[in-house]
């Protein structure tokens, strides 16, 4: 599995300077407004970035003013730049790319646009050898996309990295949310970030040979929901183009239908479904923000320990004000997100100093006790 290793981010929302480093498993925890959203925000747009939709996730943002650090008079520019740890892109010359690296500047038309964008090559021969290659500056999108139709393996391996970071928000099942309505039956290859094309997703799975990955999904929401047997997926409408998550009780041959599950259920299915797909399906960085809301306390520690089994497949990246949720995972995991003063900050705190605390108190009462931060002010 190719991890992140570190994320240095300079400019971006509440994040003015940020050197992180990452795991395979990663719990952001902090008080409202502290960042974490923010940083989550950075890997949808890594995400897009990646499919060529970086100028319409900056305009869906509120354009480049909202992403900027206080804004184009505070902040010029956004600079990142992602260290892997196990390099599979190479250059020409076979040495290994451990590093994308970008800055995006500020436009008069309130936009972003790359001022640099290129690969760079730190570690080879177990010697540190700095070695940069442009791809570009000017560009309004991402340059190194132009290769993969040329099959670089470069640009291919970078191209899967970052097109495999992706954010999940499964927080709108209202009345109107898109995975209560009729959805594209054909939109099932990867889960939505919000889960809307849910029914399809799961269609697919139950009629291909990852019918088996289907099942477990299906044991493991009985267990998260006891009054749930299994789902009625069935392509309607013109040309059997659209389908619906109905579902079925135990006992019972009456189909329900989504608007008949709560909203805590619904998440519960999303996240689920996204964590028990095949295990050459997942995505190569998850990110999930607040996945506490409305479960149950017991769907709850479900869902921990399927974000911990996913994390030998995937990196996990998961944000939580829950304590009690805090509590299934071990200190190393932590991330501890503050707001100091006008800027978010992010350490990950010493498991050293925490071993006493940690003999009389769980991690969640160590957390609400304030003791590692993260708390209001």
């Amino acid at each position: 599995m190719a991890l992140l290793k570190r994320l240095r981010l300079e400019g971006f929302k509440s994040i003015r300077e940020m050197d992180l480093e990452l795991r395979p498993l990663n719990v952001l925890i902090g008080a409202n407004g502290a960042g974490k959203s923010n940083l989550v925000s950075f890997f949808k747009m890594i995400g897009e970035m990646a499919a060529g939709r970086m100028q319409s996730y900056i305009a869906a943002s509120g354009r480049a003013h909202s992403l900027l650090y206080y804004g184009p008079g505070t902040t010029s520019g956004i600079h990142a730049r992602l260290v892997f740890e196990d390099p599979r892109p190479l250059f020409e010359d076979g040495s290994p790319v451990d590093s994308y690296e970008f800055h995006l500047s500020y436009a008069a038309d309130d936009s972003l646009y790359f001022q640099t964008e290129c690969l760079l090559a730190e570690k080879m021969d177990n010697e540190i050898h700095a070695k940069r290659v442009s791809l570009g500056t000017g560009q309004r999108e991402a340059l190194f996309r132009d290769d993969v139709p040329r099959g670089k393996p470069t640009a291919i391996a970078l191209d899967a990295q970052l097109r495999g970071c992706r954010a999940y928000h499964f927080h709108d099942t209202s009345a109107t949310s898109r995975i209560r309505q009729y959805g594209y039956v054909g939109d099932n290859q990867q889960l939505l970030s919000d889960g809307a094309n849910l029914a399809a997703f799961l269609y697919r799975l139950q009629n291909t040979r990852e019918s088996s990955a289907y099942n477990r999904i299906v044991r493991t929401i009985r267990l998260a929901a006891p009054f749930f047997h299994d789902f009625d997926l069935l392509p309607t409408g013109p040309n059997d183009r659209e389908i619906l998550l109905n579902w079925r009780h135990p006992g019972s041959d009456q189909i329900f239908g989504p608007h008949q599950l709560s909203d805590g259920t619904l998440r519960a299915m999303c996240l689920i479904a996204l964590l028990l797909q095949p295990e050459e399906a997942l995505p190569k960085l998850i990110v999930v923000d607040e996945p506490e809301l409305g479960l149950h306390p017991y769907a709850l520690n479900l869902v921990a320990s399927l974000l911990k089994a996913a994390s030998h497949d995937a990196q996990i990246l998961v944000t939580t004000q829950s304590s009690s949720f805090l509590d299934q995972f071990d200190p190393e995991d932590i991330i501890v997100v503050d707001r100091e003063g006008k800027e978010s900050s992010f350490r990950r705190p010493s498991v050293s100093e925490l071993e006493p605390w940690l003999e009389e108190y769980s991690l969640g009462e160590v957390w609400e006790k304030n003791v590692i931060g993260g708390g209001p002010d």
